[in-house]
């Protein structure tokens, strides 16, 4: 009888293979930084005013650290929008990547202007 945890796990020749000598998947810092960053341009989908998404992540162990910026449209409530965007990219690095993710950080880097149809380029006089 096999142990639960090796149900449905064997070599080729059909015999069970220990939890131990099966070897270990990494997910790369990279892979994590897109899922969060895509986590986050989804979570401001629909805010007036919002760009791109970029992140940054540190991985230890089985927890995450990650810190997106955002560019931001204006006047809006940024303090909601960067707990939504915490909140998204958490649940889904911990959905994709099976990571703990015990903090992560939103800076605002820019903010549009919603009133003039988005953001500009340049100096505004």
């Amino acid at each position: 009888m096999a142990a639960a945890g090796d149900v449905g796990v064997e070599d080729a020749a059909g015999a069970s293979v220990p939890p131990h000598e099966r070897g270990a998947t990494r997910i790369e810092d990279r892979v994590v930084a897109k899922i969060a960053s895509q986590a986050a341009r989804e979570a401001l989908l629909g805010a007036p005013g919002t760009d791109a998404a970029h992140a940054a992540v540190v991985v230890r162990g089985a927890a995450a650290r990650i810190r997106v910026g955002v560019e931001l449209g204006f006047p809006s409530d940024i303090g909601a929008q960067c707990r939504v965007v915490r909140h998204a990219v958490a649940e889904r690095v911990k959905a994709l990547a099976g990571f703990e993710v015990p903090e992560v950080s939103v800076e605002v880097e820019r903010l549009h202007s919603t009133r003039h149809g988005g953001p500009r380029q340049g100096r505004v006089r």
